[in-house]
């Protein structure tokens, strides 16, 4: 009698599980793939080379987009690129194709199984190391945080999961929006060492949010050759308006090092830990700053790296720096003919839900770097909010003591990580001698080196 009652108890049980998950929870029988990454995925010869290609493309693109902005820069255009590619996935008709063309991605079937592959490619750590050097460390990660109401197509589940790895986090948008921002938050500042805090401002999340698509990049990497830090000297910086600041400038001289003087510019490029990564610092002549930025698209970019040649010595004086800067991507975007996707009567998003009932409601991306003299540390993060709809040369002196621009690249496929620019936003005088001229250096030093607190 006992083992009866027990069957029907458990029957019951089941029978009550099943109702609830054909009820307001639908959306939990298919929240998640049955398929996990790709480990080995397969693309035809040449897919990664123009994966790449189109990815710097855009890297510079984004950035004459976003170079009106004041002071300081960094972003990475990487990590806009995977949260956008996550998103692509689900696009179609008129959004599907203005994506494409305004982040050159190529049609989807190659798209996101080359972004695979090269994501893999890209956390393959460098073996050929010395003792006293750190491995280089790049960590990318993808997730996709979904309202638990929200019924997806269990293609473009399957897609997220095979090529991004990208776990799905059932939310609560429409009850508990200010928490669920604060849990994305969160994860963001895990995967990124606590780099990048606060992605996501107060009031981005709403009850309205259906989907956020976030990816997370953390970079971290010794110098090939350091900088000796007793070397390491107070350096006058010159601002774009005739005057000065004094910044810790690092010195060292270089053998060996790839070096490029252009039509107003000079540029070299220092090597990671492993050689399979490393820094390109882009120096306009004096003089000539806005100019060259204004000008600096992949044409201009493609011809600097392919200029690199190996000088046999180089004075290097680099200034330390750290900075943040966050950005709502949306206008830059829209700029770059990627409108539909931000107009809740046009966007066409139906591969997410097989209805047209999302849009874009913002683009938001925070980016970090730190470099001294042991080397560089950056991250960032990228979050997609969709709304319901509704020649050898020797010698070389290479003295940064003006505004300069920065790429930090992969050197074995040649993806931009990272890119910005050195370019204090204010006016600093100079003081007097004495005392008291210590003390006001030494805060000079911490703006130019926190100018988000210009």
């Amino acid at each position: 009698m006992k083992s009866i009652t027990f069957q029907i108890i458990a029957l019951c049980a089941l029978l009550s599980i099943m109702l609830a998950a054909c009820g307001s929870s639908a959306s939990l029988s298919v929240a998640e793939s049955s398929k996990s990454r790709d480990k080995n995925p397969e693309i035809a010869e040449g897919n990664l080379a123009d994966l790449v290609d189109g990815n710097n493309a855009f890297a510079l693109d984004i950035y004459n987009a976003l170079r009106s902005e004041n002071g300081n820069l960094i972003l990475s255009p990487y990590s806009m690129s995977l949260a956008l590619a996550m998103t692509y996935a689900g696009a179609r008709g008129d959004t599907e194709s203005q994506m494409a063309q305004a982040l050159h991605y190529a049609p989807q079937e190659q798209l996101h199984p080359a972004f695979n592959a090269l994501d893999l490619e890209l956390e393959k750590k460098p073996i050929n190391l010395d003792k006293d050097q750190e491995p280089l460390q790049i960590n990318i990660a993808n997730s996709v945080w979904t309202e638990k109401t929200l019924p997806l197509m269990p293609e473009f589940l399957d897609t997220i999961a095979v090529n991004y790895g990208a776990g799905i986090h059932l939310s609560d948008f429409m009850n508990k929006p200010n928490e669920e921002r604060v849990a994305i938050n969160n994860w963001v500042s895990d995967e990124t060492e606590e780099r990048i805090k606060d992605l996501l401002p107060d009031g981005t999340i709403s009850p309205d949010t259906r989907m956020v698509l976030v990816n997370a990049i953390y970079f971290k990497a010794d110098w090939f050759n350091k900088f000796d830090p007793n070397s390491t000297h107070d350096g006058a910086f010159h601002l774009l308006d005739g005057t000065e600041a004094t910044v810790k400038v690092m010195g060292e001289t270089m053998h060996d090092v790839p070096y490029v003087q252009g039509n107003g510019y000079q540029a070299i490029e220092l090597a990671y830990a492993g050689e399979t990564a490393a820094m390109d610092i882009i120096l306009p002549d004096e003089g000539n700053f806005e100019t060259f930025e204004a000008s600096f698209d992949k044409a201009v970019y493609d011809e600097v790296i392919n200029g690199l040649q190996i000088a046999s010595s180089a004075r290097v004086n680099l200034p330390k720096f750290e900075f943040t800067k966050d950005f709502n991507l949306s206008d830059a975007l829209m700029s770059l003919g990627m409108t539909d996707a931000f107009d809740r009567g046009l966007a066409d998003f139906s591969g997410m839900t097989g209805d047209k009932d999302l849009f874009i409601g913002n683009v938001i991306h925070k980016a970090f770097v730190a470099v001294d003299e042991e080397g560089t540390e950056a991250a960032a993060a990228t979050a997609v909010v969709m709304e319901a709809t509704g020649a050898p040369m020797q010698d070389i002196l290479f003295i940064v003591d003006r505004p300069f621009l920065f790429i930090i690249r992969d050197t074995v496929n040649g993806q931009i990580l990272f890119v910005g620019r050195v370019q204090p936003a204010i006016s600093i005088t100079l003081l007097r001698r004495g005392k008291k001229q210590q003390n006001a250096e030494s805060q000079r030093v911490f703006y130019l080196l926190s100018p988000q607190r210009l």
